[in-house]
C-alpha cells in the first residue's frame, strides 16, 4: 500500500494528539480525555468520508501537540477539506472584539476563508452553497456562558445548514468551568441578539454538541442533519486545568481559564459605564471606574460569597472604557472554584457598586438587558433589590431551563 507524504503527517499527528503525556501522572490521569477531533481522527474522519467538508473555526481548534485541526486535516489524504469559514474575531484571530477577517484565501493551506460573522439565516445559506460543501463541520472551544457568541454562530451555521441542505457536524470540546450546572436567568425571547439568540441560562453548564442537540431539537425553525463527535474521557465536574489540553485564548479578552471562570458574571459590566477590565492584563477580573476608591472592595466583601475575595485595585485600560486613565475598583480573586457562584457573584457586583459609587450608570441602550435576558435584573437593582432577591426572581425559569437541558446532556 503507497502511504502518500500527507497521509503520513496526518497519522504522525493523529499518533501523537492522542498519546502525548499530559502534566499530570496520576492513575487519575490514565483517563486521558480525547476532544471530538481526535476521536474523529482515530476513526480515519468516518463521519466524513467522500464528503466536500468545510470547517467553522478559530485558534482554539486545535491538536493536543498546538497544531491546527485546518492544516491537520488539509494535510490528509483522507478527508477533502475545502472551505473554512470564520466567526467573530476570525478564523486565524486576528480581529478584536466587533470585528472579523471577511473573505480570503488562507495562505498556509491555500483554502478559501469565508467570514460568517453577523451573518444568519439565507445570507449564510448562500455562503455554504457557495462554498459547495457538503457537510459543515464545527469546532470552537466555548467558555459556557450564554453571552459569549461563538454559540449562537454553532446556532446560526445550523440553521444556515438546514436551509442550504448541508449535513452538520460538531465537534466537541470541554465546557472550562465545568457541566455541573445551569445558573443565572433564562432569556426572554424579546430580548434576543447575537448575544443570546434563544431562552437558555446565563450560564448554562453544556458543552457545543450538547448544545447543538438542544438546538436541534428545541430551537431551529426544522432540525438540521446532526451528528456529533463526543469527547471521551470528561466528567462533568473537571474544569479545563483536568483535561491536560493547552489552552488557546478564544477571543483575546479570553486570555485564561481564570478569565473565563469568572466571566459569565463580570460580563454584566459591559451593560455599566465601569469597566469590565478590557485593556489590561485580568479582563473580566479586574473592574472599576474613575471615582471609585477602597468602598467597593470592602463592601463586597462584607458580603461574604462563597469562593471570592475582592481586592482594593487601581488600573490603567490601554483601550477600551477609561484608555489611558487611572481609574479604581476590585479584582476578584477565587480561592475556591468549586464553591464560585459567577452569576451571583456579578450581581452581587453590580448591587454593591451602585451602593458605593454615587457615578453608577447603566448604558443608554440598556445593553444590560440584552446580557441578562430580560429586564428583571436592572429593574429590582434600581428598585434596591439585594443580591439574594434578584437570584430569587429567576429561578422558576432557571428551574425549567434545566429541566429542558437534561435531555440532551451525554456525559456524566
Amino acid at each position: 500500500m503507497r502511504l502518500s507524504r500527507r497521509a503520513l503527517l496526518a497519522a504522525t499527528t493523529a499518533a501523537t494528539a492522542l498519546t502525548a503525556a499530559s502534566p499530570a501522572h496520576s492513575a487519575e490521569r490514565r483517563r486521558q480525555l480525547r476532544t471530538g477531533f481526535e476521536n474523529l481522527a482515530a476513526s480515519s474522519y468516518a463521519q466524513l468520508s467522500g464528503q466536500r467538508t468545510g470547517i467553522v473555526t478559530n485558534p482554539t481548534g486545535i491538536t493536543r501537540d498546538v497544531r491546527h485541526i485546518v492544516d491537520v486535516m488539509h494535510a490528509d489524504d483522507r478527508v477533502n477539506l475545502t472551505a473554512v469559514f470564520g466567526p467573530e474575531h476570525g478564523f486565524r484571530g486576528t480581529a478584536q472584539a466587533g470585528g472579523s477577517e471577511g473573505r480570503y484565501d488562507d495562505p498556509a493551506t491555500g483554502l478559501p476563508v469565508y467570514d460568517t460573522y453577523l451573518k444568519s439565516g439565507q445570507p449564510l445559506a448562500d455562503i455554504f452553497t457557495a462554498s459547495n460543501v457538503d457537510t459543515v463541520v464545527f469546532d470552537i472551544q466555548d467558555v459556557g456562558a450564554r453571552f459569549y457568541t461563538y454559540i449562537w454562530t454553532l446556532y446560526d451555521c445550523m440553521e444556515a445548514a438546514r436551509l442550504a441542505g448541508k449535513r452538520f457536524v460538531v465537534l466537541d470540546r470541554p465546557n472550562p468551568v465545568t457541566g455541573r450546572s445551569a445558573e443565572g436567568p433564562v432569556l426572554h425571547k424579546e430580548f434576543a441578539t447575537f448575544v443570546g439568540r434563544q431562552p437558555i441560562s446565563q450560564a448554562h453548564g453544556m458543552t457545543v454538541a450538547e448544545l447543538a442537540r438542544l438546538f436541534n431539537e428545541e430551537f431551529l425553525t426544522a432540525p438540521v442533519e446532526l451528528d456529533t463527535v463526543r469527547m471521551t474521557g470528561w466528567k462533568r465536574s473537571e474544569f479545563y486545568d483536568a483535561a491536560g489540553l493547552p489552552w488557546v485564548p478564544p477571543s483575546p479578552n479570553m486570555p485564561t481559564p481564570g478569565t473565563a471562570l469568572v466571566y459569565a458574571g463580570t460580563c454584566l459590566f459591559e451593560g455599566t459605564n465601569l469597566s469590565e477590565g478590557r485593556g489590561t492584563t485580568r479582563p473580566f477580573e479586574l473592574l472599576g471606574a474613575e471615582g471609585i476608591d477602597g468602598r467597593w472592595a470592602a463592601a463586597a466583601n462584607e458580603l461574604a460569597l462563597p469562593g471570592v475575595h475582592f481586592r482594593e485595585a487601581y488600573f490603567a485600560p490601554t483601550f477600551s472604557k477609561f484608555q489611558g486613565k487611572t481609574v479604581g475598583g476590585v479584582q476578584l480573586h477565587v480561592h475556591d472554584r468549586n464553591a464560585f457562584d459567577p452569576v451571583r457573584t456579578g450581581v452581587a457586583l453590580l448591587v454593591t457598586a451602585r451602593k458605593v459609587w454615587s457615578g453608577f450608570a447603566w448604558r443608554s441602550d440598556n445593553w444590560i438587558d440584552k446580557l441578562t435576558g430580560s429586564t428583571l435584573v436592572r429593574t429590582m437593582i434600581d428598585a434596591g433589590a439585594s443580591a439574594g432577591e434578584v437570584v430569587a426572581g429567576w429561578q422558576e425559569e432557571l428551574a425549567a431551563f434545566r429541566r429542558v437541558r437534561r435531555e440532551y446532556l451525554l456525559y456524566r
